[in-house]
């Protein structure tokens, strides 16, 4: 990509375009284009790559566990969010789980639970995952009905988990999950606390393994009478649904950020298809249509960029950003649905021939309006705050 002069934009630090310049040359030599036959193999060979390669550190907090800064800086895991994308969806997955899966720790972690898992992390050595949607609980995580009851007997005290989990990230591959469970201090979102469960704990079960059109590691899971022990517990009981939204917040704006980057990818392949394409006795750009299209899918992209990068800068300066990050992940999500759509129908018949790097992109962008909160969510979540002072 030749035109990164935003990088120039005053949201950022001349640190944060060499980061990205190192990143892009980096994935450029390191990072497959296509996507494999063995998914889960190929997460787990790009975990460990971006963990030697030093890049995971950015994605948890805590210098002392391993960690590049003590807090996790939003700017920097936009940055490398979006690089990663413009090179592979997976590698972007990969990063990003790694990040969302532990960051209730870096976030609310106790000293004990943070030198057991962040450095291991951040050097790839650990998969992480988020458990947080079920069945019937995704965007209303108040009506979850995975328990966690905590029991005393003559081992000592404990919490046994029963139910389910779905749609999890890294479900299958990951070596600890962060779940989240009905744990009935109170009432709905009050009742819910925040666990550590390793791959390894009794009851827990992969049911079954989940198929989606841009493939990546995805499982449900089934817990039942599932021990672990009370240290396990991520901060005070009844503060699950505080923990959960906490880390997403954080990671919410990294989404946009995935989604520019494909957007942006879309955007050179289409430039390359419209000026060398023959038609009718001149290439494709020299239609108006082309050069209208084009500027549209140029002006997407760049108001995505403006929504992201102010929301990434102002929760660097410590703002509250739910409004922020929630126009910046409608935006950009449903802007690079659209450019990469354009981007296709530029490439006619060829867009939809398989491994085309447009036609991964078609199947990439398409889950990234849903997780984390659909399009609709963020909807509401933005007319809910500007309601607050009208």
């Amino acid at each position: 990509m030749s035109d990164k002069s935003y990088l120039r934009w005053p949201f950022f630090a001349k640190s944060h375009g060499e980061l990205e310049s190192d990143l892009d040359a980096w994935a450029a030599e390191h990072i497959p284009q296509e996507h494999p036959h063995d998914v889960d193999q190929a997460c787990r060979e790009l975990v460990r790559k971006l963990g030697e390669a030093g890049w995971l550190r950015h994605a948890v907090g805590g210098t002392a566990y391993g960690g590049a800064q003590d807090v996790i800086d939003t700017r920097t895991i936009c940055l490398i969010r979006e690089t990663l994308a413009r090179h592979s969806g997976l590698a972007d997955f990969a990063f990003a789980m790694q990040g969302l899966g532990s960051g209730a720790i870096s976030l609310f972690g106790s000293d004990a639970q943070k030198n057991s898992y962040l450095g291991r992390v951040a050097r790839g050595e650990l998969i992480a995952a988020f458990a947080l949607s079920e069945p019937d609980a995704g965007s209303d995580v108040a009506a979850m009905q995975c328990t966690a009851e905590l029991v005393q007997d003559d081992g000592g005290a404990h919490y046994v988990l029963n139910g389910e989990k779905t749609w999890i990230s890294n479900g299958g591959i990951a070596d600890f999950y962060v779940l989240f469970a009905r744990t009935g201090e109170a009432p709905g979102a009050r009742g819910i606390s925040a666990f550590i469960v390793d791959a390894s704990a009794t009851g827990l079960e992969i049911a079954e393994r989940i198929n989606v059109i841009a493939p990546h590691p995805l499982a449900r899971l089934k817990f039942h009478h599932c021990r672990i022990p009370v240290a396990n517990r991520i901060g005070e009981a009844g503060q699950g649904f505080k923990v959960a939204m906490a880390t997403l917040d954080v990671f919410r704006t990294s989404v946009a950020a995935a989604s520019l980057g494909f957007a942006r990818r879309a955007m050179d392949e289409a430039l390359q298809r419209a000026t060398s394409r023959k038609m009718f006795g001149q290439v494709l750009a020299d239609f108006q249509l082309t050069q209208a299209k084009l500027a549209q899918m140029a002006t997407g992209i760049d108001t995505s960029a403006l929504l992201t990068y102010r929301a990434a800068w102002q929760r660097d300066q410590g703002e509250r950003v739910t409004k922020e990050a929630a126009m910046a992940k409608l935006t950009a999500t449903e802007t690079a649905q659209q450019v990469i759509d354009a981007a296709v129908q530029m490439f006619g018949g060829m867009g939809v021939v398989s491994e085309m790097p447009v036609e991964r992109l078609y199947r990439e962008i398409r889950a990234l309006r849903i997780y984390e909160g659909a399009s609709e969510v963020q909807q509401l979540i933005i007319a809910r705050e500007i309601l607050k002072n009208p």
